[in-house]
């Protein structure tokens, strides 16, 4: 007899005893972002779909941020209410469980559990994202899914210069995809900015990594592309101070491709996760 594979309907008054959280990683390339979207592949989709068919149940899904289509991740959170019974089952258990139910694409590499009423995205401190841009005459070949080949000369300086105004609260209406700023706040925190060489399976790529409070839709790609445009020499480092008094979209750079963006980490109370058993 085949076994029983039937979803049971999430019931929000079910007694929930405790929270799973979830660190996984996802290459975004064939994604149409983490967001569920009808008749579209996404991240999310395709986690709910795994813990469903492991639980036998529908679920509440939260993230810490939501990625667009083509973005990556190395350090995403989700969080999902669950009970006493599912909260006994095991880490090696669990790990087991997303390497069958999870397409390649999607890694689970920690299993947390955290209090009732924790949420991925609410009780995030911060968020880390890095930006990979590899210059020069030749196209990057093992990295060139994770990184923006731009080809020409940037100059790092200027762009460090440029970051830097970026830094402390602010509102970044500027660097918002314009559609998803209407009627919603547009102040963030940008805490820190850096540069950096990396050498990636012996390719060579300039990291640009951030991190805020939260992000805007689109807003680490808005500022990677207005960063470009003082690194060409196309803008003066003061001129991101212009930009971000217009509060207007069309007063920043282009948005950078996705495929450079990687979402790398979040950062939570002390002692709020604690490793699955």
């Amino acid at each position: 007899m085949a076994p029983d594979t039937t979803i049971a309907p999430f019931d929000p008054t079910a007694p929930l005893d405790g929270t799973l959280v979830l660190r996984l990683g996802y290459d975004g390339t064939g994604f149409s972002g983490f967001a569920e979207q009808p008749g579209q592949t996404t991240v999310a989709g395709e986690i709910r779909r795994a813990l469903e068919v492991f639980l036998r149940r529908e679920i509440d899904l939260t993230c810490a941020g939501r990625t667009d289509a083509g973005v990556h991740a190395v350090g995403q959170y989700v969080s999902v209410p669950v009970t006493e019974d599912e909260l006994a089952v095991t880490h090696t258990r669990w790990m087991r469980a997303f390497a069958a139910l999870l397409p390649h694409e999607i890694a689970v590499s920690e299993v947390y559990h955290a209090a009732p009423g924790f949420s991925a995205r609410f009780d995030a401190l911060s968020r880390t994202y890095t930006y990979r841009i590899v210059t020069g005459e030749a196209a990057p070949l093992l990295t060139r899914a994770v990184t923006w080949w731009h080809r020409f000369p940037l100059d790092v300086e200027a762009m460090d210069d440029a970051a830097r105004r970026l830094l402390g609260e602010r509102d970044f209406k500027s660097f918002c995809k314009t559609a998803s700023a209407v009627g919603k706040p547009t102040h963030r925190n940008v805490m820190e900015v850096s540069f950096a060489r990396e050498r990636n399976l012996g390719e060579e790529c300039l990291a640009f990594t951030i991190t805020g409070n939260a992000f805007l839709h689109s807003m680490v790609r808005t500022i990677v592309g207005t960063l470009v445009e003082v690194g060409s020499h196309r803008r003066e480092p003061a001129w991101v101070d212009e930009v971000l008094a217009a509060c207007d979209r069309a007063a920043a750079g282009p948005t950078a491709p996705a495929c450079g963006l990687c979402f790398m980490g979040v950062d939570y109370p002390e002692g709020a996760l604690t490793v699955c058993p």
